[in-house]
């Protein structure tokens, strides 16, 4: 059974806008989620900040809002599809979230907005593909990330690293670090990169190698901080791993620790990620936003 929650703001600060919603994470990076087949609703970025404030709010790291592709102006692909607008918790916009991706179809799936085991969803970094498999996790393609042997400096406090770029349809910095060291790196510390490399900022993902094919990580999302889990930057982890070993095999999977979990990456013949993971709608209600 999900839970049914209703927040109110104080009655001084209500307005008349009351929207359902649904909360749910992916290897708990967690997501609100809305449906506004129209593109009516319009939230701003701070109704966004509102509904991801852990203590104002619902709380989470990111907005989902599930539109008609056709209603959004910088998508000209198939109109009947829906599209996921992404809002990063601080309202900005971002390309792409590989967690957010399958919490939405997932919702998707149990509003009975969509049926079958194979959804097309319309996204800021291009047409993307969910399946379910048999054991009721959902694997997302990812499109074909992109590498850069060009090393650039991460600074958190007073160390330094160097990092590899990758884009996931949204940029990454990878960092590779000591496995004593991960658990003691601080990430409440301001970040800092380099703002010609990434002139929006990245993902930053700080990495320790397992095995061959085996990596534990923690990750800075851009917009959000510290979150446990964050899907993009586990294929970007992968996606460095596999670069900087020199490995084009499709048939090798990748296995990913994260705080909130384990996921698996995969890469096909073309290059193609595939990001594979449970996917859980957890609770179902309404909430009054406060005045703009």
């Amino acid at each position: 059974m999900y839970g049914s929650i209703v927040l109110n703001t104080p009655e001084k600060d209500r307005s008349m806008r009351t929207w359902s919603f649904a909360k749910g994470h992916g290897t708990l990076n967690d997501f609100v989620l809305i449906k506004d087949r129209s593109g009516m609703l319009n939230p701003s970025d701070a109704d966004v900040r509102f509904l991801c404030d852990r203590r104002a709010g619902i709380g989470a790291d990111g907005f989902l809002r599930a539109v008609k592709a056709g209603n959004m102006p910088e998508w000209d692909g198939p109109e009947n599809l829906w599209f996921m607008d992404y809002r990063n918790a601080d309202g900005s916009m971002a390309e792409m979230c590989g967690n957010g991706i399958r919490v939405f179809a997932q919702w998707l799936l149990e509003e009975d907005l969509a049926t079958g085991d194979q959804l097309q969803i319309a996204t800021r970094a291009g047409l993307r593909e969910v399946t379910v498999r048999r054991d009721g996790r959902l694997s997302a393609s990812m499109g074909v990330p992109t590498w850069s042997a060009e090393s650039t400096p991460v600074r958190l406090g007073a160390i330094e690293w160097q990092g590899h770029p990758a884009d996931v349809g949204n940029d990454h910095c990878v960092v590779q670090v000591g496995e004593d060291e991960l658990p003691r790196l601080d990430l409440t510390q301001p970040l800092e990169l380099d703002t010609v490399r990434f002139p929006k900022g990245a993902n930053v993902e700080f990495v320790v190698q397992l095995g061959p094919s085996h990596v534990k990580m923690r990750v800075l999302e851009r917009g959000v901080g510290e979150t446990m889990s964050c899907g993009t930057g586990v294929v970007a982890a992968c996606l460095d791993l596999r670069q900087r070993a020199g490995r084009d095999s499709s048939d090798e999977t990748y296995t990913v620790d994260v705080p909130g979990g384990t996921l698996k990456v995969g890469f096909d013949s073309a290059g193609e990620a595939i990001l594979t993971g449970p996917a859980v709608i957890v609770a179902r209600g309404k909430v009054t936003l406060p005045d703009a």
